[in-house]
Order: structure tokens, then sequence, then C-alpha cells
């Protein structure tokens, strides 16, 4: 079984030493082992759990959830309903979220057109004529 060192499981989770140590002793990451010398030593399933709690904190999932989720993870199959409710939850707010940016892109995007037009450069003339200078 490949073992990983903090820094090792921080460079491939994007999740800094620090903030690995926090979510240890919050509870996000329990069962961690330890070597001879008593560091810290990270396994490919923890690397795993650590890609999901990646993903629910980057789409917004607040740090008291995630610690709801690892309770129920820690309870087993019989917390599969509570697990999907607090998952689908999550993901109808991540909807909305995309939805909210999907509108400040479309404004956004009726700006740059607006400023192209008034301009008279276009995206395509003004990436050409960049390249010619």
């Amino acid at each position: 079984m490949k073992l990983y060192s903090p820094a090792e499981t921080a460079a491939k989770s994007g999740f800094s030493i620090d903030t690995l140590r926090y979510y240890e002793k919050i509870g996000l990451l329990s069962g961690i082992a330890r070597d001879a010398a008593g560091r810290r030593v990270f396994t490919e399933a923890d690397l795993a759990w650590l890609g999901m709690l990646r993903c629910l904190r980057d789409t917004g999932m607040p740090i008291a959830e995630l610690r709801r989720y690892a309770e129920l993870m820690r309870g087993g199959d019989e917390t599969f309903r509570e697990r999907v409710a607090l998952l689908k939850a999550h993901d109808r707010r991540v909807e909305e979220q995309i939805a909210q940016l999907r509108e400040q892109q479309r404004k956004i995007q009726g700006k740059i057109r607006y400023y192209e037009q008034e301009s008279g450069v276009s995206a395509p003339r003004k990436a050409a004529a960049e390249a010619v200078s």
C-alpha cells in the first residue's frame, strides 16, 4: 500500500498542510495513520476522501455541512438516505450558483459586444491585429 507524506498529500489534494491538520482536528479527516516516528501518513483512500472534500469545498459547501457529511460517512450504510439528502440539497445550491453565474456571464458578454461595436474592433479582428504587432 502506497503511503503519502503530508507534503505529498497537500500537493495531490490541493489543500495546504495547515488545512490538512485543521481538517483532522475538526473531524473531517479521521483515522490518519502515523509512521514509526509519529508523523502522519496518508493512504489512497485518504486522498480519495480529500478529493471529495475538495469538490464539496470548491462548490461552496460550508464546513459545518462537511462535518455532518463526514459524520454520516462514519455512520455506515444506514446513513445513505441522509447523505443523499445532504448532497441533493448541496447540488440544488450549486445549480442555483451556476444559473446566477450564467446570467452574470451574459451581462459580461453583452458589455463586450457593446464595447466592440462602439470601438469598431471585433474580437477576431482584434486578435488578428494583436498577432501582427
